[in-house]
């Protein structure tokens, strides 16, 4: 019997390309188990607030954005980029929807109390609920009823999980080993790959991992 392949997942609710990642990271783990149907992948999500220092009630989006990115064009651009690359794996962002850039503490919190209450499939409704909630339907993942409502949909208990939200724009609490930026893989707590890689590249960081040979590896 093979051994489990752990891949740790380091992500932020409002990044778009770690929701570019997860679709690319899935299609890699179908194309291994399509090789080796019995070989177990463990996914591990990590939560990196990457705006911590954005009121609990989040700011505006369009502001923000143009803040950040210095002017309107930038912004247009960069959002095609990003459609662009979604559409490889059947993602359309619907960014005119998106009211506010939330603080996403909460919604971090509300996804770790999750892995100690359901199961792996589970969670994984609930992770896709909560990108889709920010990046399809344009919900604010910061306010905490719209969490809870969330959580409910995907069968968590509300009292249980309303225990796990601090409500008031606190950063979330990482490790010092945390990832600094996002999506990030790390295969078997040893090969990194950081950005959101195609689906190829993902295939050969967990193929190496596992010790299949390999034309070209990566480095550890």
């Amino acid at each position: 019997m093979s051994r489990a392949l752990r891949i740790d997942v380091a992500f932020d609710f409002v990044c778009p390309w770690c929701l570019i990642g997860k679709r690319q990271l899935k299609r890699a783990v179908v194309q291994l188990q399509q090789t080796h149907p019995h070989q177990v992948v463990s996914i591990n999500w990590q939560s990196v607030q990457l705006l911590p220092q954005l009121p609990a009630a989040g700011e505006p989006f369009a502001e923000f954005y143009r803040r950040r990115l210095g002017s309107d064009t930038a912004v247009h651009l960069r959002q095609a980029q990003v459609q662009e690359a979604g559409a490889e794996v059947d993602l359309r962002f619907d960014f005119q929807r998106i009211a506010r850039m939330p603080n996403t503490a909460d919604a971090h919190r509300l996804m770790r109390r999750a892995v100690e209450l359901g199961g792996p499939e589970q969670r994984e409704r609930l992770l896709e609920r909560l990108f889709a909630a920010h990046f399809r339907h344009g919900e604010d993942i910061g306010d905490a009823n719209t969490l809870l409502t969330i959580a409910e949909t995907c069968g968590y208990p509300r009292e249980e999980m309303a225990r796990a939200l601090y409500r008031d724009g606190r950063p979330l609490q990482t490790p010092d080993t945390a990832a600094s930026s996002v999506p990030q893989f790390v295969f078997d707590g040893r090969l990194l790959l950081s950005g959101a890689q195609p689906a190829d590249l993902l295939l050969r960081g967990m193929r190496e991992a596992l010790g299949f040979p390999e034309r070209r590896r990566l480095q550890a």
